[in-house]
């Protein structure tokens, strides 16, 4: 994407939308519908390889051409994807060694998605034949305002080209086999290898700093494999076009900042599943896509109204897909597509959610749409160029949280459900907060809570030791601080280099399977799951915030927590995992401390974010998600919404699933 590239002047809202499932006479008759659902955005193509391309080397584009054309006609734009989620039969029948090898060592099944193995000689050279038609026949169009590529990049491979390029990887990061040992400590259980080639893929439960390396390895491979289309791409392309892949949230296949640092933009794909859409949850998922490049992202594919592969594919209630899409665009979202238009006749998707029934009519969901498209519309000026500012911020790590996970010790312990314990308090309080890499620089953030950030190696240390020396106030976990980068354990005690500039070290950390009282200076309350017992290394300037009472004998009496200032700022240490209400209480006094505000006070339930202009004017988008109407205190100001021209002074009271788009009055 170009320098001069700014966020399109428009909320976007559209669908995912597959012209070849139809008849041309059909097409415009679904342009019809799109216009009167408020739709200004399709994308198309990404699993439409075998209509692109029926036989090697023969392309058939003009359909594409047309539709696209088509929509433009309509004031509707085009995001593209390249299709190679989906490699069709003919090109697996010439060149079966595309196929994936799973776990077990057998070649996955034609007739899926991601199929491929990312590494394969073959799919790579289709995959180029493809790509740079595709980029040479479209890329000049002024329609065409995006690229995703691929499509949910997630499937491992273990064939044998796999393994012989994992070994030659780890030979060109170690280079010599007694270097890869010693630092592994491969004398246990007798794992000392004499050959590259004797280097298994590590399947189940292995050697944890193999299994890194193996992950480190799928990263790198999936990264190579997007930036050969994005570079195929982007000398065709204009000035404003950009480049995305449609991550899945929380998904750990692979770390996402490294693919995430060659797009342009970021985007996801938000479902529920079964239940019923939790805020909170939800907003820290925006948050880590909105994070991997700290700007605004896309949610590329959303659910309309239920989904079909959930145990229960319960619709949603009406009303909560509008705050779902209003969630999106309060924590930075600038486009929001549906999947899908209308279901395929035949596949194995026939009863998802869409706009379209089967029938090709409207489903109940379209009204709802239709609400959602008007909103953005007249609300594009108002958001156009805004940006979602926090700060607050939590480190999110791939490499710690793989390293947790295959050594969990104990079996609640779960490395995401860990760093929401510190979100969700945040995020009830209405508190903006970035997850970002472990690996970025802080400056600009008042507060950084690091939960379980287990490989800390020198620059890590030094990224940390700045922002708390410039004033920032840290706070770590549980966990944090006991490996190096190969993921065996560091030389010192927990948390590792830390220890001198927090003036605490854990002297032994516990698996609990009854819960610890702990009893604060500002709380009390219980720990749960994991316990850690602390060891004051400076007395006169480190304070003791919390002591466990009473429990099995070891922890008795020891700090729990505690605080030490260093130069303008302080840095907690966290040794306990405090129940919910507990944690609540702890993190409200912080935020105070380091001087973090609330955007409004709201009821549970009840979300309030901000979107700064480029003018710097602030805008509210005020959530109710519940199902109850509910009241929220205005404070001292006087705001107008904008999306009822009532001005609120006081308090404001939200129906069901109301929205409220406020802004200050002068």
């Amino acid at each position: 994407m170009s320098e001069s590239n700014q966020t399109q002047p428009t909320l976007y809202i559209g669908t995912a939308y597959y012209p070849e499932h139809w008849p041309e006479e059909r097409w415009l008759e679904d342009i019809r519908l799109m216009v009167e659902a408020g739709i200004n955005v399709v994308r198309m193509g990404e699993f439409a390889w075998s209509t692109l391309e029926p036989a090697e080397g023969e392309f058939q584009l003009e359909w594409l051409d047309r539709i696209i054309g088509l929509l433009a006609l309509y004031g509707i734009k085009t995001v593209l994807g390249t299709p190679t989620a989906a490699p069709p039969a003919w090109l697996i029948t010439k060149y079966p060694d595309i196929l994936a090898v799973d776990e077990d060592g057998r070649r996955v099944q034609f007739g899926n998605r991601c199929h491929y193995c990312v590494n394969s000689t073959d799919f790579h050279h289709a995959t180029r034949r493809l790509v740079s038609a595709l980029a040479e026949h479209f890329g000049p169009n002024p329609n065409v305002i995006g690229w995703q590529i691929d499509n949910e990049f997630n499937r491992v491979c273990t064939c044998d080209l796999c393994r012989g390029l994992f070994q030659r990887f780890l030979e060109e990061k170690y280079q010599t086999l007694d270097e890869l040992n010693r630092r592994w400590s491969t004398s246990y259980w007798s794992q000392t290898y004499s050959e590259w080639s004797q280097i298994p893929i590590p399947i189940g439960s292995h050697h944890p700093s193999l299994m890194l390396e193996w992950k480190r390895f799928i990263t790198r491979s999936y990264r190579n494999f997007q930036k050969l289309q994005i570079e195929l791409l982007r000398p065709h392309l204009q000035p404003g076009v950009w480049i995305t892949h449609n991550f899945m949230g929380w998904f750990d296949g692979f770390d996402h900042y490294e693919l995430a640092a060659d797009l342009d933009m970021v985007s996801w794909d938000w479902y529920v599943g079964t239940g019923h859409h939790d805020p909170y949850f939800s907003g820290s998922t925006h948050d880590l896509m909105r994070g991997l490049k700290r700007k605004n992202f896309w949610v590329m594919e959303a659910q309309p109204n239920m989904v079909n592969w959930a145990k229960i594919n319960n619709p949603l209630y009406r009303g909560e897909g509008r705050t779902m899409a209003w969630q999106a665009v309060a924590h930075g979202a600038d486009g929001f597509l549906y999947w899908q238009w209308r279901p395929a006749p035949g596949g194995q998707e026939q009863l998802h959610g869409s706009l379209l029934d089967h029938a090709g009519k409207p489903r109940p969901f379209f009204e709802e749409v239709q609400q959602i498209a008007r909103e953005f519309k007249e609300m594009s000026p108002l958001l156009a160029g805004s940006r979602y500012p926090a700060r607050a911020a939590i480190l999110n790590d791939y490499e710690s949280r793989w390293s947790i996970q295959w050594q969990k010790h104990h079996r609640n312990f779960d490395y995401v459900g860990h760093l929401l314990h510190y979100y969700r308090p945040l995020a009830e309080a209405n508190i903006p907060v970035d997850i970002i890499s472990a690996d970025q620089p802080l400056k600009g953030y008042r507060l950084v809570i690091a939960p379980s950030l287990t490989i800390l190696d020198e620059e890590r240390f030094k990224i940390l030791k700045e922002y708390v020396e410039g004033g920032g106030y840290l706070i770590l976990t549980p966990r944090t601080g006991l490996k190096n980068r190969d993921n065996v354990f560091l030389p010192e005690r927990q948390p590792g280099p830390l220890r001198p500039m927090a003036g605490v070290e854990v002297k032994e950390y516990f698996a609990m399977d009854e819960n610890v009282p702990v009893k604060g200076n500002w709380f009390t309350g219980v720990s749960q799951t994991w316990a850690e017992m602390l060891e004051i290394l400076d007395t006169n300037l480190t304070l003791i915030v919390a002591t466990y009472k009473d429990s099995n004998g070891w922890l008795d009496g020891q700090p729990a927590m505690t605080v030490r200032g260093v130069r303008s700022g302080m840095i907690y240490v966290v040794g306990t995992y405090l129940d919910a209400s507990t944690q609540a209480v702890f993190l409200n006094h912080v935020t105070q401390i380091c001087g973090l505000s609330r955007v409004l006070e709201t009821p549970p339930g009840v979300t309030a974010s901000r979107r700064v202009r480029e003018d710097n004017r602030e805008v509210l988008i005020v959530i109710n998600h519940t199902r109850q109407e509910q009241s929220v205190n205005l404070g001292a100001d006087t705001f107008e919404n904008k999306l009822t021209g009532r001005v609120h002074a006081g308090a404001m009271k939200l129906a069901p699933y109301e929205v409220a788009i406020l802004v200050k009055t002068m």
